[in-house]
Formats: structure tokens, C-alpha cells, sequence
């Protein structure tokens, strides 16, 4: 059962990151390990920076109780890692999106899904 967890994962993320492509996107990096935490994808299209992280659920409920405030404080620590390591990216606009995959593959990308100052940062 955790292997087709993971499998599924894998897949939705290959999924997302297809998708954000088709909508103008650069792939910068996916699946980032940092000391603070994983990052499923970053991304970039013009001046924004999207840290990226991807859900895939049953149904669009379930995908959107999915990202916990816990999961958020470690998106943003580890997209301060990953800002440290890359000073460059320091002069974009910078967010926090989420894509959720639920039912038949559906993909939804909610943009600006939460801010790091509300992740109690």
C-alpha cells in the first residue's frame, strides 16, 4: 500500500509539473530535499517564483483539507533553505501555490494558496 502511495505521488507530481509547463511555467526544481523540509516543485514564469506543492486526493473536499498548517510552516522554512542557496531568485516575486489532483486526474492549481506570514512565520 505505501508503494502505490508513493507511486501515486510521483505520478501527480509528474502531472503537475506537466501541467504548469502547458500554462508557461519553468520547472526549476522538483522534489527538493533541504535540511527544513521537501519541496514538490519550483517553478518560475517571468519575475514570479512558485514553490509548489502537490496533493492528490479522491475528491476536491479531501484535496483541499489536505495542506495542514504544520505542512505549510515547512514549506516556507524550506523555501528560505532553498532561497539561501540561490540568492538570485531573492529579486522575484515569490508564492506559495498549491496543485490538487483528485477524481479522474483532475488537476485545479490554486495560486497564491497561502502567504508565509500566515503560515506563523
Amino acid at each position: 500500500m505505501a508503494w502505490r502511495m508513493l507511486q501515486d505521488g510521483r505520478v501527480a507530481e509528474w502531472l503537475a509539473a506537466q501541467w504548469l509547463r502547458l500554462h508557461g511555467w519553468r520547472i526549476l526544481d522538483r522534489r527538493v530535499r533541504t535540511p527544513a523540509g521537501e519541496i514538490d516543485i519550483i517553478a518560475r514564469r517571468g519575475k514570479w517564483l512558485a514553490f509548489v506543492e502537490v496533493k492528490q486526493r479522491s475528491t476536491r473536499e479531501e484535496a483541499l483539507a489536505a495542506l495542514k498548517p504544520r505542512q505549510r510552516r515547512r514549506i516556507v522554512r524550506a523555501a528560505a533553505c532553498w532561497l539561501g542557496q540561490h540568492p538570485w531568485a531573492t529579486r522575484l516575486h515569490m508564492r506559495f501555490d498549491y496543485v490538487m489532483i483528485h477524481g479522474l486526474w483532475r488537476v485545479e492549481h490554486v495560486r497564491d494558496a497561502f502567504r508565509a506570514d500566515e503560515a506563523g512565520l
